[in-house]
């Protein structure tokens, strides 16, 4: 046996018992009102929020909104007719260029604003992190109220990579001096639909 084998074996061997997980019912919440909490709170962290209704309605407000000369990728074919579909299987520097990325999200989270996007959805797991802005398009019905009910929805899930975005990259130096677009995109737009 290696010596990993044999570190990995006493690990095994000397696991405290399982527990049972706690009851986290208290924290169960019912919102009245879920799209305007998420509104709400989407907005307090930066970013934009348009109850578009349909995806027509994204597509004109894509068209409105940002510069049709730039490049704009998505990855849901139904937008085609106003980006690029994304290749998943492209090199990650192509995307060094791209001005809008457009995503659908798993869900959203009331409580902080985030959307839940994973690496099916993204096309390119790069893709919301390296665009100048990104737009993400969110059914209204997918809104959850609390992170609680954010792991519940992905706990059994699988997925290679995922991540919570919430709102346009920002960070703060020692001098409170806030900068957007520090790590990831200047704005993110979510596009609400029916």
């Amino acid at each position: 046996m290696s010596s990993r084998e044999n570190i990995l074996a006493a690990v095994k061997k000397n696991q405290p018992p399982l527990t049972a997980l706690p009851d986290i019912s208290i924290f169960k919440v019912h919102e009245e009102d879920i799209v305007k909490k998420y509104s709400e709170m989407f907005a307090s962290i930066g970013g934009l929020l348009v109850s578009a209704g349909s995806l027509e309605n994204v597509k004109e407000q894509i068209r409105m909104n940002f510069d049709q000369g730039k490049r704009i990728l998505t990855t849901l074919p139904s937008l085609s007719d106003v980006a690029e579909l994304s290749d998943p299987e492209a090199d990650p520097h192509s995307l060094l260029d791209v001005e809008l990325a457009i995503i659908e999200a798993r869900f959203a989270v009331a409580e902080n604003g985030a959307v839940w996007l994973t690496e099916d959805v993204m096309g390119h797991r790069v893709l919301p992190y390296i665009a100048q802005h990104l737009a993400v398009i969110v059914p209204e019905n997918s809104i959850v109220s609390t992170m609680h009910d954010a792991y519940a929805n992905i706990a059994s899930e699988d997925y290679g990579f995922g991540g919570f975005i919430g709102g346009p990259s920002k960070t703060a130096d020692i001098e409170q001096a806030l900068v957007l677009g520090a790590h990831g995109p200047l704005s993110m737009t979510v596009y609400l639909i029916k």
